[in-house]
């Protein structure tokens, strides 16, 4: 479950839905203790005494429960003893990576954001997707950007089988042979797609961002991606630093030429299909206003002149 501590969940929104899973020989004290620590009750006493008076306790029914938070201890009884189950719903927006679905799962307690964690670190049921010691998450990228619905019990193997067999179906065999057309394996494909992404905000900015990507390898320049040095943080800033730049990682595209060892999000189909398609311009460089829109420039004294001006 997730690892949040119970200070913090004092502004969970009413209609937020918390979803429990009720498993056999789970007693009235360990569901009470799990829905306190969840934020879905005050406290525990009212419902452990409310469970045992009424034996209610012996009434619960197995599986996935959507409660929500500072619910009564009489509604959270009704609905387990009456067995008012959930289909889990979870959504997963695009460019999200590794450490934002672990935590996005975590806080709508489907599973224990350190497991995810972890289980991500070696997980590669396909054999596009690499195991390798500088990279973070094998899985990176390959988790496709969806709205999922579990209809079993939520656990990290069964999410992650789920997410990257939907991005394995969602590779049609026609964007597979337009890669291998482009001289592009899949695990390149989804590197280049996920820096794409993230450095996008509009969808007019994708093909020619990727082509300036393109562009920037084929004359053997750094990639220089702020994106990859935003992956090498804990938190995201709005604007890198020189200092940021000398990070030391196999991921900072400014002192690395080439792409980062494997992606750094789960790119959506839309930056897929930009890598795939990209731009036919001229551009070797851009910079994002503060609203996200691109400008871009063929050389470096013009991209000087820009930056001045929007940043």
């Amino acid at each position: 479950m997730g690892t949040s501590s119970g200070s913090d969940k004092k502004n969970l929104d009413p209609d937020q839905v918390i979803y429990l899973s009720v498993k056999p020989g789970m007693s009235a004290s360990d569901i009470g203790d799990e829905l306190v620590r969840r934020g879905v009750l005050e406290g525990k006493i009212p419902f452990w005494w409310k469970a045992r008076q009424s034996g209610a306790a012996s009434n619960f029914k197995t599986g996935m429960y959507a409660m929500h938070p500072r619910m009564s201890a009489d509604a959270v009884l009704q609905k387990l003893t009456a067995g008012d189950t959930a289909v889990v719903k979870f959504t997963i927006p695009e460019g999200f990576g590794v450490k934002e679905i672990a935590k996005r799962l975590a806080d709508e307690g489907l599973v224990d954001e350190q497991e995810f964690l972890t289980k991500a670190k070696d997980y590669a049921p396909y054999d596009y997707i690499r195991r390798k010691s500088d990279i973070r998450y094998a899985c990176e990228g390959f988790l496709f950007p969806d709205t999922y619905e579990l209809h079993e019990e939520a656990s990290v193997d069964a999410i992650l089988k789920m997410m990257s067999e939907d991005f394995d179906t969602r590779l049609t065999p026609e964007l597979r042979a337009r890669a291998k057309e482009m001289n592009l394996s899949i695990h390149d494909l989804i590197t280049l797609a996920s820096l794409v992404e993230k450095e996008a905000r509009y969808a007019e900015d994708r093909p020619i961002i990727a082509q300036v990507f393109f562009k920037r390898m084929k004359l053997g320049m750094p990639l220089q991606s702020d994106t990859t040095l935003q992956y090498l943080m804990n938190a995201p800033k709005e604007d890198v630093s020189i200092k940021d730049t000398k990070i030391e990682s196999p991921y900072n595209t400014y002192q690395n030429k080439g792409l980062p060892p494997g992606p750094i999000a789960s790119p959506g189909m839309a930056a897929i299909k930009a890598v795939l398609y990209p731009a036919d311009t001229d551009y070797l460089y851009f910079v994002a206003d503060r609203q996200g829109h691109n400008h871009y420039s063929t050389n470096y004294a013009d991209h000087q002149v820009i930056v001045e001006q929007v940043r």
